[in-house]
């Protein structure tokens, strides 16, 4: 998706957007003219419409990679606005893998409608430190994130600003620094939410903390409407202005809000925010959330290389086992040789010469798992791993499907 849209000022069949006019209050009496109380639906009512208004205005100018996309970045915009109300700050990681991928025109969207937007291409660490507040922390943006993560040279440079980064996901964790003639200790708050676009991924501290959103060039038949700052910000301005209103009142309701998660760990840290935003608003809100949540969460489990592995090594040993027959103890050749026969597993290919018993041992070894030597039927000693050396390992981290 290009960045630059096409110069069309608006989609077809479509004017201008300026700020909606207010509707008329259902509430208002015909006779009198003043409006009655508030019925108990009419909250919930409200936040739903919103976020259906910011979530039609976002896919106006960009293309998101998919529906649950699209519902989680309506959500976290949303979340800016309660940010004093959250125990974590989570991150927004726009990341594509070449230009032109539309993440500069989301980050547009996303400062217009976000709570006091602090924008930044290449600020120093210590103007970011010094701009953050505690009583009302600002959302940070920070445009061409790859220029400053995108070489190890490069990040080492900013290690301080990775580490505020990290820091603020979670509120308490302030940083100090030696200031004035004096040297005095000076406390700086780090806590706020934070969006970050950028080429290629972020470094993994941060893709860990972040609800990412893998951006992809628009194919020749998708269509946006062009952005216009002075034409398209006055809307979303208003938007903005009606989310706070909706929100703010509802603090304490979110701070004290312990909602059901589909997820677990930092996972569940990350994108509690969001699915307490959807469940203050209701309609589809709450299910939509939960949804982009597993799906995306499960997204970012596979796109990391290193532990996917080591996940997948065990739910693969467990599939040979159980082709076996679940005897109780496996020869470590036959292990190895089922594993690289599984033409769609990465094994056959893993490492030089294919995956091997020193690089088995490597995939198992952070859980405790380790070949011994074993006799096998015959009288025969070898090498091999018992099936109960994994039951722990299954359970914990690649539990069998439940049964329907």
């Amino acid at each position: 998706m290009d960045e630059t849209p096409t110069p069309t000022p608006s989609l077809p069949g479509t004017a201008p957007e300026s700020p909606p006019s207010a509707p008329e209050d259902p509430r208002r009496d015909a006779a009198t003219g003043e409006a009655g109380p508030p019925s108990p639906a009419e909250p919930a009512r409200r936040g739903a419409e919103l976020l259906n208004e910011l979530r039609r205005r976002i896919s106006r100018f960009v293309i998101l990679p998919s529906e649950q996309v699209l519902d989680a970045v309506t959500l976290w915009v949303a979340a800016t606005h309660l940010q004093t109300a959250w125990q974590h700050a989570p991150r927004l990681a726009i990341v594509g893998p070449v230009k032109r991928c539309g993440k500069s025109r989301l980050l547009d969207v996303v400062t217009e409608t976000v709570h006091a937007p602090l924008i930044t291409v290449n600020a120093s660490a210590a103007a970011i430190f010094r701009s953050i507040t505690e009583d009302e922390p600002p959302t940070l943006l920070v445009d061409e994130a790859d220029t400053l993560f995108g070489s190890q040279k490069v990040a080492e440079r900013n290690e301080d600003l990775r580490g505020l980064l990290n820091a603020g996901h979670q509120r308490n964790r302030p940083t100090l620094r030696v200031t004035g003639p004096n040297h005095d200790v000076a406390t700086f708050p780090t806590f706020a939410m934070a969006a970050l676009a950028g080429i290629g991924d972020l470094p993994d501290t941060i893709m860990d903390r972040s609800v990412v959103v893998r951006m992809r060039r628009r194919a020749g038949a998708e269509k946006v409407a062009a952005f216009r700052t002075a034409r398209d910000t006055p809307a979303l301005h208003h938007l903005r202005d009606r989310l706070t209103a909706w929100l703010r009142p509802l603090r304490t309701e979110a701070m004290n809000a312990e909602p059901a998660m589909p997820v677990e760990d930092r996972a569940a840290d990350t994108w509690e925010p969001l699915v307490i935003v959807a469940d203050l608003a209701g309609g589809q809100w709450p299910d939509a959330a939960r949804t982009a949540c597993r799906a995306m969460s499960a997204h970012e489990a596979d796109q990391d290389e290193d532990s996917g592995l080591r996940v997948r090594i065990l739910a693969d040993i467990r599939r040979v086992f159980a082709h076996e027959g679940d005897p109780a103890v496996l020869r470590t050749s036959r292990l190895i040789e089922a594993l690289r026969a599984d033409g769609e597993a990465p094994w056959a290919e893993h490492g030089a010469h294919g995956l091997t018993p020193r690089g088995l041992q490597l995939l198992l070894r952070d859980y405790g798992i380790g070949s011994a030597n074993h006799r096998f039927p015959g009288g025969a000693q070898a090498k091999g791993f018992a099936r109960t050396q994994f039951i722990d390992a299954w359970n914990r981290y690649c539990p069998a499907p439940a049964e329907p």
